[in-house]
């Protein structure tokens, strides 16, 4: 067989049984374009590189599969670079493949010509720079392979246009990639790990994103109602338990649920699953469960003992170490310990103001309660992503897709239509705020091109409400720069890109409006206008300890 660099790469991503690639075409990828013309592959014209990689990363994230998009050199590379470090922060496997000045070129500040290998390098599990089209055989199983294994992550596909045109001949195709076995190593882990939950009298799971990556949702259950565990998440392991699962105490850390907190800080035993401690979760971290011991169970063994020692360290993902350690584990009501649990359930304002229908958690509540139930919810970054994690009815994993670790404003939209495209028979809100909408607002011509079924909640409180609130808490109330002195039409623009839209009045005053949206089958929008004094609770100071929360009086 005989064929060029170009045509190469198509066919082994055919290989790889991807359907449907986002990107934007340049000088440097022509190749690869004139490749895809003769492809089944489906392109998704974008109209922003960064777009491209949110909408890969929202097939990525709700499928558990390495989806692809793509970018020629100089800019188009750089515009996706935010998105490769928002999926590496939160572990999601994706291809990007990138177009490179020719190779004769390269290191000569030629047009459009960035050192893509070396800004990608730190923001990406993997990446390669192409030199000779003979490599794409190995490369290009090898990028899915890396991405999927493991703990997941983005991997980028550097090549440069001349490596795209040039021919190669070869006798048989390699086998697509896939990912490596599942790493692990017993040496008694388990048998202390059993041991340390059977002589515990305050266990808690404390449960992240490695949870619901590992298909481990339904194992965790079974483990938390066997040993009657209660289960605190993270925000990147919300959907791991339904939100109404009577051991379920909800999101622990800066914006967390008031009982998670106190209870975490109860526990004599805390099993780890797939987390990294991050500092919004565990706020001061010599003060964060500082009696209470700790096993730590995660695939990355870099992450054991990075920022909490662990008591017992167990390298695998949470899939497998619950199935191994389930047979183990005895079965008990530990009604003492839910008893302890039970008395710091008392009403708090958090749970007033979802019960408010005009407040936004109680905006939030009412969507999830009117949305179908296998409906994939996205959001943006800022005060409606707290709300949302704090009052969205989630009952499944990979159906509340956030930006956790990089916080990436502009997230929603782009991640909404990636969901959207690997899920065509399910409803997708996008629940985002004025600020983040702003960010990515382009790629509204791409949903209404291809007249997805969204329905986008833009609450709009006239600033960055996040920023506002912390200034206006920890920085004497000095509000500067948070606030937008005049916000556009949001119903107007979305109607000049051919969308539906609806306001909703204040504080969600319009239930129809509401309704409407969510039951259009298309693209449609919904304002929301939300007073823009209203704060997030509770709320742990930064750098202060989760038992420090702030609740509203």
């Amino acid at each position: 067989m005989e064929m060029n660099g170009a045509q190469l790469i198509v066919k082994l991503l055919e290989r790889q049984g991807i359907k449907i690639i986002w990107g934007i075409p340049g000088g440097a990828t022509l190749p690869l374009y004139d490749a895809l013309y003769q492809s089944p592959i489906r392109h998704i014209l974008t109209r922003h590189e960064q777009g491209a990689g949110f909408m890969a990363q929202g097939m990525a994230r709700t499928t558990g599969k390495a989806a692809v998009c793509t970018a020629t050199s100089g800019p188009g590379a750089t515009n996706l670079i935010t998105a490769l470090a928002d999926a590496h922060l939160d572990s999601v496997p994706m291809v990007a493949i990138t177009g490179q000045v020719p190779t004769a070129l390269m290191g000569t500040d030629a047009f459009q010509e960035v050192d893509t290998y070396g800004l990608t390098l730190p923001v990406t599990k993997h990446n390669f720079l192409v030199k000779a089209a003979a490599d794409l055989l190995t490369v290009i199983p090898e990028a899915f392979r890396i991405a999927e294994s493991g703990r997941p992550g983005p991997v980028v596909v550097d090549v440069p246009k001349d490596v795209q045109t040039q021919k190669v001949r070869f006798g048989q195709w390699p086998e697509p990639g896939v990912p490596g076995p599942v790493r692990w190593r017993d040496n008694g882990v388990l048998e202390r790990m059993a041991q340390m939950i059977r002589q515990s009298k305050r266990p808690m799971f404390y449960v992240g994103g490695g949870v619901v990556a590992s298909g481990g949702a339904d194992l965790l259950r079974s483990a938390s109602q066997k040993n009657g565990i209660p289960v605190v998440s993270t925000l990147m392991g919300l959907g791991a338990m339904a939100y109404d699962d009577p051991l379920f105490l909800g999101m622990l850390g800066m914006h967390g649920t008031p009982v998670a907190n106190l209870a975490m800080a109860r526990a004599d035993l805390i099993i780890a699953l797939g987390i990294r401690f991050d500092d919004r979760v565990t706020g001061k971290m010599e003060a964060f469960c500082a009696d209470a011991a700790v096993i730590h169970v995660d695939v990355d063994e870099s992450e054991i003992g990075k920022i909490r020692n662990a008591s017992l360290g167990v390298c695998g993902d949470a899939a497998t170490v619950l199935t191994k350690i389930l047979p183990r584990m005895d079965t008990f009501t530990r009604e003492g310990w839910h008893g302890e649990i039970a008395s710091l359930k008392s009403p708090t304002p958090a749970a007033a103001e979802i019960k408010n229908p005009f407040h936004p958690s109680g905006i939030i509540r009412y969507i999830g309660n009117r949305a179908p139930e296998d409906a994939i919810v996205a959001t943006d970054v800022g005060q409606h992503q707290m709300w949302t994690a704090q009052a969205y009815p989630v009952r499944h994993p990979r159906s509340l897709l956030m930006s956790g670790g990089l916080g990436t404003m502009g997230f929603g939209v782009p991640v909404a239509m990636g969901a959207a495209f690997a899920n065509p028979h399910k409803k997708i809100v996008c629940i985002t705020g004025d600020g983040s909408f702003l960010m990515n607002l382009q790629e509204l011509a791409t949903l209404a091109e291809h007249e997805l079924n969204i329905t986008i909640v833009l609450m709009d409180n006239g600033h960055l409400g996040l920023v506002r609130q912390q200034q206006e808490m920890f920085y004497s109330n000095h509000v500067f720069a948070s606030k937008f002195t005049r916000s556009p039409d949001f119903s107007a623009i979305a109607q000049g890109f051919g969308i539906r839209a609806w306001d909703a009045g204040i504080n969600g005053s319009n239930r129809s409006a509401i309704d409407e949206a969510l039951a259009f089958q298309g693209p449609s929008l919904v304002v929301v206008p939300i007073d823009g004094t209203t704060n997030v609770y509770p709320m742990v100071p930064p750098g202060a300890s989760n038992l420090e929360m702030i609740q509203e009086a």
